[in-house]
């Protein structure tokens, strides 16, 4: 039986919890017992996975705090679910599968880091020191492969760039939500919908955006913006809204499970981030046919194409940002329309998460074969 453990930082609302969901489901019907371990107290994400059937455990570490106990815990999973391979996603978590690995015989230990920059210098100096305890090292942007080996967190020819992927059947263009949700929400006849997706923390940089939109409203009064998500910085974004006198054109939303609905009756996606990875609401928003204006970081550049499905401008330029919104809004239906066709063929030439679950399953295959020459399963 192929056995695969995937270890995750947490279990929240972020895109690459998300990720971790989709390629266990996947992993799934491809044959392979998946197994998840959360390093923190499980989060709403772990729902997804009881309901597909994916046995979740928690290590029970507090955010930030090692944990002897925790790692002993680790340990423990992994002799006794004893997997062929341990792929861990998130820097916490790939820190914790090449230590654990002295401990513990596991054929092949993957990680994948989710964003250009995961922390400090000490951070990448930790991957390089502790490289040889995993096999491979991937990321989910070209981005962010080429920042690691430049900054030599990984070794020459021991990257490998595989990307998020999206279900473009969930992620899908459906106008009959569009209409009864906008209603619900009190879109107007003739109000101009930005969507913005994403927990409200420091990476994501929305007084950029925020700023913009002060700027947008102003040539643009039927202009409105739905933010969706929680975090630490949500309380300071509803007073900066206030500051700015914009209660009436911003709506936040919270934390939702209707996000595919919500792309549908808004008008157009819009991301303000300092820094990213590959992120995976861009990918969801192209794949359900939003035009998009993005700030040009990470991987970001790698989804939206300039002038065909998108704009790009620099991060923390609220004026070019701003510009960018309005040069999108007054552009007509129909070109807003072939931006956003553009941006779902590109989701499905390039990041169909069947396709990108068939490339985990092929590369640990392959590792696996390099490792036993044996059939996967035998041991």
């Amino acid at each position: 039986m192929k056995r695969v453990l995937l270890l995750v930082t947490s279990l929240g609302h972020g895109g690459a919890e998300t990720q971790v969901v989709e390629l266990g489901r996947g992993l799934a019907q491809l044959g392979w017992a998946v197994r998840v371990v959360c390093m923190v107290p499980p989060g709403p994400k772990a729902q997804d996975l009881a309901q597909a059937g994916i046995p979740v455990d928690s290590l029970e570490m507090q955010p930030g705090r090692p944990s002897l106990k925790g790692f002993a815990r680790m340990v423990r999973l992994v002799r006794k679910f004893q997997p062929q391979v341990l792929h861990a996603h998130m820097v916490h978590a790939n820190l914790l599968a090449r230590l654990v690995r002295p401990f513990v015989r596991v054929p092949v230990v993957l990680c994948t880091a989710h964003n250009i920059i995961e922390g400090g210098r000490w951070r990448e100096l930790a991957y390089r020191l502790t490289d040889s305890l995993c096999d491979l090292t991937t990321q989910v942007s070209e981005a962010g492969l080429e920042r690691y080996l430049r900054v030599g967190a990984i070794p020459p020819r021991r990257g490998l760039y595989i990307p998020n992927g999206v279900d473009p059947k969930r992620f899908a263009p459906d106008p009959a939500v569009r209409q009864p949700l906008r209603q619900r929400l009190g879109a107007q006849d003739g109000e101009f919908v930005w969507l913005a997706v994403g927990r409200f923390v420091e990476a994501k940089d929305y007084p950029n955006l925020l700023r913009a939109f002060a700027g947008v409203v102003q040539a643009h009064p039927e202009a409105r913006l739905w933010l969706v998500g929680q975090g630490p910085l949500l309380e300071p974004m509803k007073e900066l809204v206030g500051s700015f006198g914009l209660e009436e054109k911003v709506r936040f939303l919270g934390a939702r499970g209707d996000v595919p609905s919500l792309m549908n009756a808004a008008d157009a996606y819009v991301m303000s981030s300092a820094w990213e990875g590959m992120p995976m609401v861009l990918l969801e928003a192209a794949a359900v046919g939003l035009p998009i204006v993005a700030t040009d970081v990470g991987g970001n550049r790698e989804v939206v194409e300039q002038g065909k499905n998108g704009l790009l401008v620099p991060p923390k330029d609220s004026q070019g940002l701003a510009m960018a919104m309005r040069a999108l809004m007054e552009r007509p239906a129909a070109e807003r329309t072939q931006m956003g066709q553009a941006g779902r063929a590109l989701v499905l030439q390039r990041y169909d998460l069947q396709r990108i679950v068939q490339r985990w399953d092929a590369l640990y295959q392959e590792l696996l074969r390099r490792k036993t020459l044996k059939p996967v399963g035998e041991r």
